[in-house]
């Protein structure tokens, strides 16, 4: 999959036209977005630059998911694409663990059969 993209915008460690070659390909749920990247995608640049590839977030005909796509030389692109997806995967980790916890809570609110 080649994408063609505008060479004004192409980050300075990326090698044209070797590294826009087969670039990582994975989905990433729309509602972590901002916890992975920051508000509006403040982060990308950072990351980007440490991890030396270039990221470009592709909206999918459903909502619930974002294509993220990353170019660069293919050990850079591989550790990227690990690390944004281990993020991932402990942000929603994370939810769950909140979510039990709220549950929890709630059934230690339940009023005991004194109380009814």
């Amino acid at each position: 999959m080649v994408t063609l993209l505008d060479h004004r915008n192409i980050l300075a460690w990326v090698k044209v036209p070797e590294d826009l070659k087969d670039p990582e390909v994975f989905q990433v749920q729309t509602c972590l977005l901002e916890a992975i990247f920051g508000r509006e995608g403040c982060r990308i640049p950072y990351i980007e630059q440490v991890s030396k590839v270039m990221l470009k977030l592709k909206a999918l005909e459903s909502p619930d998911f974002t294509k993220v796509v990353v170019y660069g030389s293919y050990i850079y692109k591989l550790q990227a694409k690990w690390m944004l997806q281990s993020i991932a995967e402990w942000h929603c980790q994370r939810q769950e663990r909140g979510m039990l916890k709220l549950e929890e809570a709630m059934n230690a609110l339940e009023l005991g059969p004194w109380m009814k």
